[in-house]
């Protein structure tokens, strides 16, 4: 039987997330913190491993990590933590963080040669994208191994003789998996859109400011704007997450922009019931070119947080949507002002 040995200098940790970890990564989700939420960078020792245990290696993003013991109960396991400057597998993968340099250089440092007699580390999939095995092995002698996508199958994976079955090479984007996300786009968006609300706001009643009918006429046309702007950020941010599999179209942009139509359609329905008056038709309809922007711009973004698409693809994407985008938002804002102090 081998012994576990653990170096001093060797960290311990337990699968077993505390109240502390579960708060701080609903904190995280909700956009609080989320600079701040990482671990130092290492080798952590996962129960009592010994020499003959695997090494996992992971992100420095604290959700990654907890993620990953958390997903190994009962397991006896090294973890080789990466620094990625507090950025998840996926991401840093994509912006360099995650790769070959800086996993060459983590398994020097934490001299993981000594400490275990196998010369083998599992990789995460999603993080393949940023690791050249040949040259990790050329310089460390250890053998990059490409584990599942997800946490979750690192279990069978390790019972399998670190064997992927092709199911636990395919990556699934299901409802539950995109909602956590909503919060960290929804939050951001309501942020920016606070000031730029207020202005628009001060625009709509300016011509009344200072004969005492100011607030009166700010309140009578305030419901478009508010209405308008709440339904292109939860166009964007909420409904195009959610319905993404159910969209038209490849591009998150093009998703986004179809979403916003739908919303542009209920403005519309509004306005003809009454309920937006005194508003003019140049300023509903600068204020639809806004909606699709904005729906666009946002579900856009949401690429980010899925595997559906590549960075090349999302700057292909970028290169095209984003002009469109800003020509439609500025058009839609020009068309308002014109239909407001012109019209």
């Amino acid at each position: 039987m081998t012994q576990s040995v653990i170096p001093e200098t060797v960290p311990r940790i337990s699968s077993q997330l505390t109240f502390h970890d579960i708060i701080g990564a609903w904190r995280v989700r909700w956009g609080l913190g989320r600079d701040a939420f990482a671990v130092a960078p290492g080798l952590y020792a996962l129960g009592s491993p010994h020499s003959l245990s695997p090494v996992l290696v992971s992100a420095n993003y604290k959700m990654s990590f907890d993620i990953l013991r958390s997903r190994l109960k009962g397991y006896d396991a090294w973890l080789l933590v990466l620094d990625t400057v507090g950025v998840n597998v996926w991401c840093a993968a994509g912006k360099g963080s995650f790769g070959t340099t800086e996993l060459i250089g983590r398994i020097q440092k934490s001299e993981l040669a000594k400490v275990v007699q196998h010369r083998q580390v599992i990789v995460p999939q999603l993080g393949a994208v940023g690791v050249a095995a040949h040259e990790v092995r050329e310089a460390t002698g250890f053998r990059v191994i490409y584990g599942p996508v997800a946490a979750k199958d690192l279990p069978a994976f390790i019972e399998a003789g670190m064997k992927a079955t092709p199911a636990m090479r395919r990556k699934h984007f299901p409802l539950s998996e995109r909602l956590v996300l909503i919060p960290m786009e929804l939050l951001p968006a309501l942020k920016l859109s606070f000031l730029p609300l207020l202005v628009v706001l001060f625009l709509g009643g300016w011509e009344t400011l200072g004969d005492g009918r100011y607030w009166e006429n700010l309140f009578q046309r305030a419901p478009l704007s508010i209405t308008s702007l709440m339904l292109a950020i939860v166009g964007g941010a909420v409904l195009t997450p959610l319905l993404l599999p159910f969209l038209p179209f490849r591009a998150f942009s093009l998703k986004g922009a179809v979403v916003g139509v739908f919303a542009c359609a209920l403005v519309l329905i509004a306005w003809w019931g009454g309920f937006l008056f005194p508003s003019s038709v140049g300023e509903i309809v600068g204020w639809c070119f806004v909606i699709v922007a904005l729906s666009s711009f946002l579900a856009m973004n949401f690429t980010g947080a899925s595997t559906y698409t590549s960075l090349s693809g999302v700057k292909k994407e970028m290169g095209v949507a984003l002009p469109l985008q800003i020509a439609a938002g500025v058009g839609g804002i020009l068309l308002w002002l014109l239909a407001r102090f012109i019209g």
